[in-house]
């Protein structure tokens, strides 16, 4: 599929596409009229790369974390490597959710009393 049918299909834009096949997270083929062609697991792998941006991953741990998504070439050492790094990214998460939250109540008692 053409750049345009990935970009569509995954809401991801062309810049963005072509920023993560320079990083090696997605290939392409060159059609001779020098376009690049993805095949359809694109998809997948594109919609899976965005999450973890989404999630605030830097790209190198994108790049290590994306084989252990699919099963493929996986070595286990790596993803054991990265199931702890990701176990340490969520417990920052929830310490500093923790920490909003009571920030947020402190917040709605100082409002509370000052309505009084």
């Amino acid at each position: 599929m053409k750049i345009s049918d990935l970009s569509a299909k995954t809401g991801v834009s062309a810049r963005s596409l072509r920023y993560y096949e320079q990083q090696g997270l997605i290939t392409a083929v060159r059609r001779p009229n020098g376009y690049r062609d993805y095949d359809d697991d694109a998809v997948v792998t594109v919609l899976t790369i965005r999450s973890l941006y989404d999630l605030g991953f830097p790209s190198d741990l994108v790049r290590t974390v994306l084989p252990c998504t699919d099963g493929t070439n996986v070595d286990q050492a790596v993803c054991q490597g990265v199931v702890e790094r990701v176990t340490t990214i969520r417990d920052d998460i929830a310490q500093r959710v923790a920490h909003l939250s009571g920030t947020h109540d402190t917040l709605t008692r100082f409002l509370e009393e000052r309505a009084s």
